[in-house]
């Protein structure tokens, strides 16, 4: 077509008329000035008979308005905030083939989309009806409390009547969860359970050329080669979007074949992105092949970018003008415009007009979407991140059956009697088979937690008695781990996975962070993560230790917004908070994080050899709930309120009765929760005695004391405070540990400087 670029459109006079003004993106003067320049006088030739049925003249017509509409999206992004009343300008401009994509797929199938995906967001609505894009895009660029997918909160593509589930997707940080939902579909129809995507779908997932090098795309499609190494259905369908550069660094060419291409058991599939006849093709083939094999598979699908990263992205700082203008030519909707002419399904001027017609039709959208109302408080703003129903997270724990923990497996020293007193370990590990006989949809996993029953046996006889189905071993990555966690709870089951060790957690903590805790608030509550996460953790443990097997940092997890974090000490209150824990993901779909002190796993004693004071009774249904930011009391005196946790409390408790037999009344405040704080309890107990000490066993800095102290400020509280905790430092091995971790010298030592 482009061969008679210097030719006229009928006739000069008309050409003329066509021609438009130059516009402020270089590449949208490109388009029309090639169009209107094409030769009319070529013969049309039919539509070649690609895919299943052929592709129709209405289906290329189709995919042209979507691959429009996204780029006007775009320019009128760009526009809004050069204005200064936009506020998202990451476009999609050069990757408009992914509308091919949508096209291959059914409506029905879940996708976790690129960035870049605007093609495909409009082409999948185009299908779906009473879903205007235009609106949903154009309300989110202006950050409109009306937008419907993330209420205003944040530009993402997304919508459930669209099967398309939000996510920023900057990292590939969304591809472990892409592989956890295709496995745990497949999971779910073999328990016989349903969840809200038929039975064949296909999870379609997104991402870029640069976000192949990621660490998570690379664990993420690792873990789905396991999985097909081992023939466990997967039915994912990656689509790599290659533009060739990631910001501005380049991406060397042939990189994503080399790398990708040759991966056994990912069957590889390409396209190129100029040719739309071509994308339609290679992505139903890709599609129908995941479909019906149940495997991953790689869509390369040949991008280009155009207008630079982002609108605040001056790409001639680091690209020529000539190495920018070049791309101009790799144009998708140039390309797809070439095939409506060649085929005779429009001419160049009708596809002018419509082109156009577009660009009237965003600029009147965008013009309405600017009157619409913004998010106007903060508690507007904050309202899907942590959701919290007391009374019904309450009426769901009261319907746990205690009969159940009695029938349970336990480590250990063997099974006690019905009522006898249980360790912590035995105590956690009755509360996960209670959930397990009781929820259909529990699944208990992570590495070594089946057959092993876990490195420390908390988890020992579950596989045996419910089956590895439902509890099961994963491969050595955390982010895998979390990933099947995210995909789990997006199909409807209810995941409790192990992270082996709190330092382990760390590898991992933006699956919960960027991923799992955001997904309310970029769905406007409309998916949600409902998650356990159980991970052992804290010091104190004697023969094993070191950094790695001792971990005592917790900021990671405690500036997470709704992120809830439990930290029970005790046998009762372990039982009765993994209990309100999963209430809470089941009734709010919270993500929890489970945080179990190792130390104190086996311990039965708490002052004397013998005297069974750190063992306790399994709590039954119904005394067996501890609120989330529910504190828990222990009274010896009014002279002093002692603030801890975890291993904390055991020390606080022998501190407390020496200070008592020195006539010395302490008050002992278990936090149990360290999110949310228990800030009304807090604030009681300091003022029933006028002192507060914190004795924490993290780190003095990013640690908990630092939050109890603070909050105790925020309250008003004005009596001394003095805290005491462990050093700013890694664990090391053997004795020399106890050099810098919280003890209870200096906790009765400080307590009496108080005094």
């Amino acid at each position: 077509m482009r061969a008679h670029s210097t030719g006229g459109v009928h006739d000069e006079s008309e050409a003329t008329l066509n021609r438009p003004t130059p516009r402020t993106e270089p590449i949208d003067d490109h388009f029309l000035r090639e169009v209107t320049a094409w030769s009319a006088t070529e013969t049309p030739l039919p539509l070649p008979p690609v895919g299943s049925e052929g592709t129709t003249e209405e289906e290329l017509l189709e995919l042209f308005d979507s691959q429009l509409g996204s780029r006007h999206l775009d320019l009128a992004a760009r526009e809004l905030g050069a204005r200064g009343v936009g506020y998202y300008s990451i476009g999609s401009a050069g990757h408009e083939s992914n509308a091919a994509v949508a096209a291959a797929l059914r409506t029905t199938d879940p996708a976790l989309l690129h960035y870049r995906s605007g093609g495909f967001y409009l082409r999948r609505a185009a299908r779906t009806a009473n879903v205007d894009p235009l609106r949903d895009v154009l309300l989110g660029i202006v950050a409109a409390a009306a937008e419907p997918i993330s209420g205003g909160r944040h530009k993402v593509f997304g919508r459930g009547e669209l099967s398309v589930v939000p996510q920023t997707s900057t990292i590939a940080s969304h591809l472990p969860r892409a592989v956890g939902l295709a496995f745990s579909l497949e999971r779910a129809a073999k328990l016989g359970l349903r969840t809200e995507w038929p039975r064949d779908s296909v999870v379609m997932c997104g991402f870029g050329d640069a976000s192949a090098n990621h660490s998570t795309a690379t664990g993420a499609l690792n873990t789905a080669l396991h999985c097909a190494y081992q023939r466990i259905p997967l039915p994912v369908l990656f689509v790599c979007e290659d533009n060739g550069i990631g910001i501005s660094v380049s991406t060397p060419d042939g990189w994503i074949r080399h790398s990708l291409g040759a991966r056994a058991g990912l069957s590889w599939f390409s396209a190129d992105g100029r040719d739309p006849l071509d994308c339609l093709e290679v992505a139903e083939r890709a599609a129908n092949w995941v479909r019906t094999h149940r495997r991953p598979a790689l869509l390369h699908l040949r991008t280009v970018r155009l207008m630079g990263h982002a609108g605040s992205d001056v790409e001639s700082g680091y690209r020529s003008p000539e190495e920018i203008t070049a791309d101009y030519g790799r144009d998708p909707l140039l390309g797809t415009a070439e095939a409506l002419v060649r085929h005779g399904v429009l001419s160049s001027r009708q596809v002018v007009e419509r082109y156009e017609t577009k660009r009237a039709e965003v600029a009147e959208v965008a013009e309405w979407a600017l009157g619409q109302r913004k998010l106007a408080s903060s508690a507007e703003v904050r309202e899907p991140i942590a959701r919290h129903s007391p009374e019904a997270i309450a009426d769901r724990v009261r319907r746990t059956s205690p009969g159940v923990a009695e029938r349970a497996e336990v480590s250990g020293d063997g099974r006690p009697e019905a009522g006898s007193p249980l360790t912590l370990a035995q105590s956690i590990n009755r509360a996960l088979a209670e959930e397990l006989e009781r929820d259909e949809r529990a699944l208990v996993f992570g590495q070594d937690v089946a057959r092993k029953g876990g490195v420390y046996g908390v988890t020992r006889g579950l596989r045996r008695r419910f089956g590895a189905a439902r509890v099961f071993d994963t491969l050595l990555d955390e982010q895998s781990i979390l990933g099947t966690a995210l995909g789990a709870g997006l199909a409807g089951l209810l995941p409790i996975p192990e992270i082996q060790y709190l330092a382990y957690l760390h590898n991992a903590a933006d699956q919960i962070r960027g991923e799992a805790s955001t997904t309310g608030f970029f769905s406007n509550g409309r998916y949600r993560n409902p998650m356990v996460v159980r991970v052992p953790g804290y010091a104190y443990q004697r023969g094993f230790g070191g950094h790695f097997h001792n971990d005592n940092s917790v900021a990671a997890l405690l500036d997470i917004p709704g992120l809830v974090v439990a930290s029970p000490a005790r046998p009762d209150d372990a039982a009765a908070m993994l209990r309100s824990c999963l209430a809470a993901a089941e009734v709010d779909g919270r993500v929890c994080v489970f945080l179990e002190p190792i130390a104190l796993y086996h311990t039965r004693d708490l002052h004397e050899s013998g005297d069974g004071g750190w063992t306790a009774a399994y709590p039954d249904g119904d005394s067996g709930h501890v609120p989330l930011g529910s504190a828990c009391e222990y009274v010896y005196g009014s002279d002093l309120t002692l603030v801890t946790s975890g291993n904390g409390l055991a020390m606080g408790l022998r501190v407390a009765r020496r200070l008592r037999q020195r006539g010395v009344g302490v008050r002992v405040l278990d936090l149990r929760w360290l999110a949310p704080l228990p800030r009304h309890q807090l604030w009681l107990a300091a003022e029933a005695t006028g002192r507060v000490l914190v004795a924490d066993e993290t780190r003095a800095s990013g640690g908990i004391s630092e939050r109890v102290v603070t909050a105790l400020i925020d309250a008003g509280f004005t009596g001394p405070m003095r805290r005491v905790s462990s050093a700013d430092s890694f664990i090391p091995l053997g004795e020399a540990a106890h050099h810098v971790l919280l003890d209870e010298e200096s906790i009765e030592r400080t307590a009496l400087a108080m005094l």
